[in-house]
């Protein structure tokens, strides 16, 4: 349930941008709402969707249900409603502190929700491949990259299984592909940043995953590197897997993705990404972000 403001109905109040949607509650109520979908009630139902008076059917992979996440009861991402279909490729773009990370980290379930919920269209949270942003990473554990990127086989292996020649092969095939041959025994922590974002991918490659949730996957490496990894981004959504990425060059997105999501720890728009990258819808949220209340208590969850 939504929290009211302060005011003569009382309660606390909710962490929300409550001044930038003061001043334009129409517009913004109806920038949220134009590409919101219809939601099932499971996901993995047939949902219609409805934008620019076309209608077609499709297969949710991702739901969310008035999602909130947060820490000590602070939200994050604030109301969040929408169905991510499967075989999406989808952008998930705002200022910094808009709450891209947080979502990430709910959908893989590192962080519970407050409020609502997400459901992974029949999928176990194993069968979700997570790359974390790189500052997030441990490189000074003492590890070996072909040790490192075996562990994406963990979800057949177990945690302490043992692998054979079958898998021995896949390991190899995946550092391959990423063109790291040659640096099997080299210790992450002596990697570039470009080498250990290839490492990762490797790593990706052997979770063989359904749903790819990628928290900003080509930041601060070089330019080859980028190109190289986002061929398998492409071969993964050629594939029919569902891919998210949280990203921060808007060229690139407009470029190379269908769907994009616009957060401000709520979201904004959600669709086409030339519908959705405006000037206006970009200067909104920054005004979001901005008037966002870091010390509000809070959101009250209805009682079950």
């Amino acid at each position: 349930m939504r929290s009211m403001g302060e005011g003569a109905e009382g309660g606390r109040k909710c962490a929300t941008p409550s001044t930038a949607r003061a001043a334009e509650p129409a517009q913004a109520a109806q920038s949220c709402l134009r590409w919101a979908v219809p939601l099932p009630r499971k996901a993995g139902e047939d949902v219609v969707r409805i934008e620019s008076r076309i209608e077609w059917v499709m297969v949710a992979q991702l739901a969310f249900h008035d999602l909130t996440l947060g820490y000590d009861r602070h939200p994050a991402v604030h109301h969040l409603d929408g169905v991510v279909p499967r075989g999406a490729l989808l952008a998930v773009v705002g200022p910094n502190g808009a709450g891209k990370s947080t979502l990430f980290k709910g959908i893989v379930g590192i962080v519970a929700p407050l409020a609502g919920s997400i459901d992974l269209g029949g999928l176990d949270r194993r069968d979700v491949a997570y790359l974390p942003q790189a500052p997030e990473i441990e490189r000074s554990f003492p590890i070996h990259v072909y040790d490192f990127i075996a562990m994406g086989l963990w979800h057949d292996t177990g945690l302490f299984g043992g692998i054979g020649a079958k898998e021995r092969a896949r390991v190899h095939a995946a550092i391959a592909t990423v063109n790291l041959t040659g640096f099997e025994r080299r210790p992450i922590g002596n990697l570039s940043g470009g080498q250990m974002q290839r490492v990762l991918f490797a790593r990706l490659l052997l979770q063989d995953a359904r749903l790819i949730v990628l928290d900003e996957p080509f930041n601060a490496i070089d330019v080859k590197t980028a190109a190289d990894l986002f061929e398998l981004v492409r071969g993964w959504h050629a594939e029919g897997r569902t891919v998210l990425a949280a990203l921060h060059d808007l060229d690139f997105v407009r470029t190379n993705f269908p769907e994009v999501l616009l957060l401000a720890r709520e979201p904004v728009a959600w669709g086409p990404a030339a519908q959705v990258l405006t000037i206006d819808n970009l200067a909104r949220a920054r005004r979001m972000c901005e008037a966002f209340d870091e010390e509000a208590v809070e959101c009250p969850v209805a009682a079950e």
